[in-house]
């Protein structure tokens, strides 16, 4: 096989079905073209002895800022901040100003996008009580991952909060509506538990009701018109709960951030650093989200890269804005927890890269399979690093993780058959494609 391979990686242990294999992969162009034993002369050999080869990571909810505030971030840097974090692709959130949500708007934003992202990209549709007839016709435009409906207010000015709105969003759609879930009635009700100065408050006034109304109300528009949705950023233990005994319509996702910080401790420690929506809670919903990770009930994991300049976050609560970065430590965090024993690896390409493909229906994504893209993340799962804000490329320049030691690191990410990111250095630019359902 003189073959056009571009390049081999050699003595590595990959994920393929299921399992580690120590096998050669060969890349020709932007696919995987062999699996197996490889014996060419290649130009590009990556030696990965001692590394883990796994299917591209894919972070599903991010906040990219752009346009409109992009002081904190837009899509080169914080593209730029996932492949450093290992991640391959990526789904990036319509709430910016203006919002995305008019087929003009989200053509702009593709535009935007051509040849400045690192990784590869989708982008979500903003529902409006105003747009529901364009939500119908979204399932053949590029690069598009589905529709976002805010039903509570958080960062932008989308929302959706009317009961008969958001039936018209859940029943329009062609494409899954994936869905902030707080009750934007119970938001605005309970400001009286708002403490002017004190973040821990935060949680009392986006209490558990707030999320488990907007939850049980999506989902029984969901059942009465055989829609699939996708709630984002579970943080209950009630929700976990209802939502495991509705799985036919609905899947969810939960954040590494409520994995691995809760309340009190978090906000003693990071103060509104720590605020975000809906907030991080207390021990036991952190132990029920664990539980539903264990028993393979939560369907995915976003980071909610969220971020918000310091001069900002530092503001006297609540004037202090909600939302952290995550996408560049979405990974170390949790192939740090696969090393804690907290999951196994299986359950972690689960979460990260082959349901989203399931779910959303990506094509040729999420595993390591002969014709498939090549998007391949490596990672070094003895690497010990203490995460730190001087590390973090978003604009924002900081991470709820700082000081923060995480064994497992990522060493390499490939998009589309390029070597983007080596031991922390990007290597190439702008490689990332929109990706394809």
């Amino acid at each position: 096989m003189s073959d056009n391979i571009d390049l081999i990686i050699k003595n590595g242990s990959c994920y393929i079905e299921g399992k580690l294999k120590k096998t050669d992969i060969g890349i020709s162009g932007s696919k995987i073209k062999k699996i197996g034993k490889i014996e060419l002369n290649s130009s590009r050999v990556y030696d990965a002895t001692d590394k883990l080869i796994l299917p591209g990571i894919i972070d599903t909810q991010v906040h990219f800022r752009e346009p409109g505030s992009t002081d904190a971030e837009d899509l080169e840097s914080g593209s730029r901040a996932a492949v450093l974090g290992g991640v391959t692709s990526l789904f990036e959130m319509p709430n910016t100003n203006p919002p995305t949500a008019t087929l003009e708007e989200f053509e702009k934003k593709l535009r935007a996008a051509k040849d400045r992202m690192h990784s590869n990209y989708a982008f979500y549709f903003g529902a409006t009580p105003n747009n529901t007839n364009q939500l119908a016709h979204l399932k053949n435009v590029q690069g598009c991952c589905g529709v976002k409906l805010f039903a509570g207010s958080s960062t932008g000015n989308l929302l959706v909060d009317k009961e008969a709105d958001i039936e018209k969003v859940i029943s329009s759609s062609d494409r899954i509506v994936s869905i902030h879930s707080e009750d934007e009635d119970i938001i605005k009700l309970r400001k009286k538990f708002i403490k002017k100065g004190d973040v821990h408050s935060h949680p009392e006034w986006r209490n558990v009701e707030c999320a488990m109304s907007s939850t049980r109300r999506v989902v029984k528009i969901a059942e009465r018109y055989n829609k699939r949705i996708h709630v984002l950023h579970v943080t209950t233990k009630e929700e976990v709960d209802f939502l495991a005994m509705h799985k036919k319509n609905v899947t969810f996702e939960t954040t590494p951030q409520h994995l691995t910080l809760y309340a009190p401790d978090c906000y003693d420690k990071l103060g509104t650093y720590a605020q975000m929506n809906p907030p991080l809670r207390s021990k036991e919903h952190y132990d029920r989200l664990w539980l539903a990770i264990k028993n393979n009930i939560v369907d995915v994991l976003g980071s909610d890269h969220a971020p918000h300049l310091k001069a900002n976050k530092e503001k006297e609560y609540p004037n202090s804005p909600s939302g952290m970065p995550g996408v560049q430590t979405i990974f170390p965090v949790m192939i740090d927890h696969v090393n804690n024993g907290k999951l196994t690896l299986n359950q972690l390409i689960n979460l990260l890269c082959e349901n989203p493909c399931r779910i959303f229906g990506i094509k040729n994504k999420g595993f390591i399979t002969e014709g498939f893209d090549a998007d391949i993340t490596i990672v070094d799962m003895n690497k010990e690093v203490v995460l730190k804000d001087e590390m973090i490329v978003s604009k924002c320049g900081w991470t709820p993780f700082n000081n923060y030691k995480v064994k497992g690191f990522p060493v390499g990410t490939i998009v589309n058959g390029n070597l983007v990111m080596s031991e922390g250095k990007i290597l190439i630019k702008s490689k990332g494609k929109p990706l394809k359902f």
